[in-house]
């Protein structure tokens, strides 16, 4: 049997694997620094420092009926959530964990992660349309005019970023940002607009506040799974965690270096029996992790921290603003790269 193949399959479990987990500890996570900020205990009182409280969660999920609304359609209704975390998973096979570490290494892979995340929407429309209420049908509406409306501005970020590296594929944009002293060749400092872009879309993309209309509990119950129960409704609550997670690997990835540890070049030259070693990928994933892991922390403090846009300010935001800038921006970083070449800081 193909070695490779023995190794993509095994990655490929250890990833969906660390996914699911990462669900558990952001919920543990956003519990905590939500206590924080909010100047109260937080859960204390499933296992040691409430450790166990996700899990607690999950076991609720799994025990809870099923209900379904008699005039539902039953089999998009079951489909929806399930549709919803295999994208959401499907997304993770992208990101380069290391040099060299990564499942699905495609040429095209800015492409197919514009293409994947462009699809959740119809899980969210279908799960508002299927369960034939009202109030699931306007988050379900909601979230695809959202969608739609930061996709565009979303898709121009990230094509000023292709632009600049010359490249699809994530490992080889990820390496292009090694190529300036330092710090210097990452795309925050060369593609400072695009990378505020890219950071607002993916709180519009996931649905967080101060974007998350598609849900608002105070106005749509709780939007497009409102009619939802058990483990179904586990199932969207899990694919809002693991999109925010690979939103933060994505964000890193793109503009922050992805895996490149602070300094690697200098870091190189003074040891350079570290190059191509387990070592040195090892040091990767803890650099990767720590970035991923400050966006994740961002995420939560952005939540609790700013209020919920009207629909008005929601649409005006994305149409009147963002997009005049995002196409503004590729633009002239479509003229730099003619100019002065790949931005070789």
């Amino acid at each position: 049997m193909d070695l490779s193949l023995i190794w993509t399959a095994l990655m490929a479990f250890l990833v969906i694997n660390a996914m699911l987990l990462s669900a558990s500890i952001l919920v543990y996570a956003e519990r905590r620094v939500s206590a924080f900020i909010q100047n109260r205990p937080g859960p204390n009182r499933v296992g040691p420092l409430g450790l166990l409280q996700p899990f607690a969660d999950v076991l609720k999920f799994v025990l809870k009926e099923d209900v379904q609304p008699a005039q539902s359609n039953k089999f998009i209704h079951s489909m929806a959530p399930v549709l919803m975390v295999v994208i959401a998973m499907s997304t993770a096979a992208l990101i380069p964990f290391a040099e060299g570490v990564v499942i699905a290494d495609l040429n095209v892979g800015v492409i197919m992660l514009l293409a994947l995340t462009s699809i959740s929407v119809y899980g969210v429309t279908l799960a508002g349309w299927s369960s034939n209420s009202k109030f699931s049908l306007l988050g379900g509406l909601r979230s695809a005019a959202q969608m739609v409306s930061y996709e565009l501005s979303m898709g121009l970020a990230v094509i000023s970023v292709v632009l600049i590296a010359g490249s699809l594929n994530f490992m080889e944009i990820v390496e292009d940002q090694s190529a300036g002293w330092a710090l210097l060749g990452w795309n925050v400092v060369r593609n400072p607009v695009g990378c505020l872009l890219f950071i607002i879309t993916a709180f519009a993309e996931t649905n967080r506040l101060p974007f998350d209309l598609p849900e608002a509990e105070e106005e749509l119950v709780a939007g497009y799974h409102t009619e939802y129960s058990g483990m179904k409704f586990g199932m969207f609550f899990l694919a809002e965690y693991v999109n925010w997670f690979v939103a933060s690997f994505f964000i890193v990835t793109l503009f922050f270096g992805g895996y490149l540890v602070p300094f690697q070049p200098l870091l190189l030259d003074v040891f350079p029996a570290l190059a191509d070693t387990a070592w040195l990928a090892a040091l990767q994933f803890l650099s990767l992790m720590l970035k991923v892991s400050f966006f994740a922390f961002l995420f939560i403090w952005v939540r609790w921290t700013f209020p919920r846009f009207k629909y008005n300010q929601l649409m005006t935001l994305g149409w009147k603003y963002m997009l005049p800038i995002s196409i503004a921006n590729a633009l002239l970083i479509a003229l730099g790269v003619v100019l002065f070449g790949a931005f070789g800081l």
